[in-house]
């Protein structure tokens, strides 16, 4: 196994800001602490943003919204009146990670669906089905989806 400190290095060097959305508490402790070192290693930097999703899916996420709401409501913090959109979207993951909502949402395969990812977020994204499988979408595949947009 890769010690922690060398598994993040090369993103670290390229200036990767690393984010883990999802469920990680089905990992093994281990790979659950790696991931977690990199977040907090790599969270300064400001080129890419690589955000990964693992055991990730949106009514998951709206799940873990409601109960953070519920449980600011039962501890005095908020009152009920005071939960409104903006409340529940800082409860949602990508506000933790601060990732943007997409723009332009990419499905490949030739799947005209979302599958339970980013459900929220996705509301006002462009949304672009492509036949290509992703191991397949290449340059110009990518110009021509940008070209629709």
């Amino acid at each position: 196994m890769v010690p922690p400190c060398l598994s993040y290095y090369f993103l670290h060097m390229q200036n990767v800001r690393f984010s883990v959305i999802g469920n990680k508490s089905p990992l093994p402790r281990s790979i659950e602490q790696i991931l977690s070192e990199a977040e907090v290693a790599l969270k300064a930097n400001s080129g890419l943003r690589l955000m990964v999703a693992l055991g990730y899916g949106g009514r998951y996420e709206i799940l873990k919204a409601c109960k953070s709401v519920s449980s600011k409501v039962k501890d005095g913090l908020i009152q009920l009146q005071d939960i409104e959109e903006s409340l529940t979207e800082q409860e949602l993951q990508r506000k933790w990670t601060k990732f943007p909502s997409p723009d332009l949402f990419i499905r490949t395969s030739g799947e005209c669906r979302v599958s339970n990812f980013m459900l929220c977020q996705l509301a006002y994204s462009e949304l672009y089905f492509s036949k290509i499988f992703f191991t397949d979408y290449r340059e110009a595949d990518f110009i021509e989806t940008l070209s629709s947009f």
